[in-house]
């Protein structure tokens, strides 16, 4: 692997089997000036159709210096909150609006409490502890994200049936004029503003990342002195740019069929940082039939990266070593930086691919699909799904008919699933619609059915996925298939103001989406287990 030039204090290493082509992609990337251009904010970049929306999405490139003043906001209100006793912070969001926080607060090693599922007994587990000392931080760019909603009206109802004024509880994060925006600043939240010329997924370093990271304990002006020291360099039309150089061996990856991304955790001091990449790549890219699907795996020996497939760069994040496996495509690249340095490094680096292979990087056209089927089954405007067959407390779905009539068992379902996968460009990926913090072992089904197929496995937790993964399924290449699994929760919960329960949206978030993905000749197998330990037994089982 190849050390190639770097501002201090950052490495990026790369492999790859054709040099001059790599160079020539580069020179093309600095002739076409596509770093200051981005850093201009020129929405041009991507064509003509995509140039409206880009229009409005490219505020994440000064973020590191627009962003600063919120360091002073944020710091004062953690220590007046700190002084009334209120020292666990809980935040509501989904996608970008969580996943940069999760990763902040986790390699600063302050702890965050994570709500972004609908599951009932996960909402109502969060909720439980120690509401006495808790602060809840409800963030949503568009103000009416439903998970999002139904978390902050359960926190409202907790919050008053204790005697709390949920105003000294509630910290809110939306966009200017939002719905959000203006219930909350009539009921007297203390809101913090967006910039709305960020898309979620390019928020980090915008209130949606600062705000409960810094109320949580982390050093959010450390972070934005970090993204400001690589910011000249990434917005360089040169070819040691590293956005640049990242971009171009991605890009170019991509136009030879190696449309798959491992990132593998190599020692990072970054904690998660895999999830928080995979929602921006897989989003950002995953359109058209086109795109870059990620995959995360826990280190440089997980299956999928040691061996690797044809079809995989193979990223490490982490310090360059010389036992990092070789690529079998011959992409590969190890990166290593503060948080705040990758944020941007990557930020950029992802608007180039989108530039490279041919879509808008900002637009995320197949995510409301999901969201619409979901409410038509939760107002009837859908018929619910019916079983193919039960099997040992697992009860097993097929939402277009393409299960085999002969198949019986929960095992012979899931080896049908996988008979569907493409041999050599096909990826599995499992979509689990549980409580993660109950239920963290089943991430190792990844492990697992990468290591039975051979191929590219992704793992999702539902519903948050569906902010940021659930794009490529739909609108990327057309090569997965779908292993969803569903539960009935232990007991279920009541969305306050809502006709619906919170264990009704998920069931519906999960059967919304598996039509759409049907619907687009996906292969989709659910398997729903009825709580019991004797049906997670049978599953692992079959899981082989």
């Amino acid at each position: 692997m190849e050390e190639e030039s770097a501002p201090a204090g950052f490495e990026l290493g790369l492999a790859y089997p054709d040099e001059q082509e790599l160079e020539k992609a580069v020179e093309q990337l600095v002739e076409d000036q596509v770093a200051s251009r981005i850093a201009g904010r020129d929405a041009s970049l991507w064509g003509p159709e995509a140039e409206e929306e880009a229009s409005k999405r490219l505020g994440w490139v000064d973020l590191h210096l627009t962003s600063v003043p919120l360091v002073e906001q944020v710091t004062s209100l953690r220590d007046d909150l700190r002084g009334r006793g209120l020292d666990r912070v809980v935040l509501c969001g989904m996608g970008g609006s969580s996943l940069a926080p999760e990763v902040i607060c986790a390699s600063a090693g302050v702890p965050l409490t994570v709500l972004d599922s609908s599951d009932p007994d996960m909402v109502r587990e969060a909720i439980d502890a120690d509401l006495e000392s808790t602060v809840v931080v409800v963030s949503s760019k568009s103000g009416g994200t439903v998970e999002t909603d139904s978390q902050r009206r359960a926190y409202e109802h907790a919050f008053e049936v204790a005697g709390i004024d949920p105003a000294e509880r509630i910290v809110v994060v939306t966009d200017p004029g939002s719905p959000l925006d203006v219930e909350a600043t009539e009921k007297g939240y203390r809101v913090f503003h967006a910039d709305p010329q960020v898309g979620g997924r390019y928020s980090a370093l915008t209130a949606f990342g600062l705000v409960p990271s810094g109320l949580a304990g982390a050093d959010i002006g450390a972070l934005l002195q970090e993204a400001d020291e690589i910011a000249e360099d990434v917005a360089a039309d040169d070819e040691t740019n590293p956005a640049l150089v990242l971009a171009a061996l991605i890009g170019v990856a991509n136009a030879r069929g190696v449309d798959k991304l491992l990132l593998a955790d190599a020692g990072s001091r970054n904690v998660g940082f895999g999830d928080w990449a995979e929602q921006l790549v897989a989003e950002s890219t995953g359109k058209q039939g086109r795109g870059v699907l990620p995959v995360v795996v826990a280190g440089p020996h997980s299956p999928n990266a040691d061996p690797s497939t044809p079809d995989e760069v193979v990223g490490m994040i982490g310090p360059m070593r010389d036992d990092h496996p070789v690529a079998a495509s011959g992409y590969g690249f190890a990166v290593d930086a503060p948080l705040g340095a990758l944020f941007l490094l990557w930020e950029y680096a992802t608007a180039i691919v989108g530039r490279m292979i041919g879509i808008d990087p900002f637009d995320q056209p197949d995510v409301e699909s999901a969201k619409q089927a979901a409410r038509d089954m939760l107002g009837g405007g859908s018929s619910a799904p019916v079983a193919a067959f039960t099997d040992q407390g697992v009860t097993v779905y097929d939402t277009s008919g393409w299960l085999p009539e002969d198949v019986t068992t929960v095992r012979e379902a899931i080896a049908a699933l996988l008979d569907e996968l493409d041999p050599e460009r096909g990826y599995v990926a499992v979509q689990a619609y549980l409580d993660r913090y109950r239920d963290p072992s089943l991430a190792e089904t990844r492990d697992v059915l990468a290591t039975r197929t051979g191929r590219p496995t992704t793992f999702g937790w539902g519903p948050r996925f569906l902010h940021s993964t659930g794009q490529y399924h739909k609108g990327g290449p057309a090569t997965g298939v779908y292993l969803q699994i569903t539960s009935d929760p232990d007991q279920d919960l009541d969305v306050p103001g809502r006709p619906f329960t919170f264990g009704q949206f998920l069931l519906a978030q999960a059967v919304g989406d598996a039509s759409v993905l049907s619907g687009r000749g996906r292969p989709v197998l659910r398997l729903h287990l009825d709580g019991s330990e004797g049906a997670r037994a049978a599953l692992r089982e079959a899981l082989g």
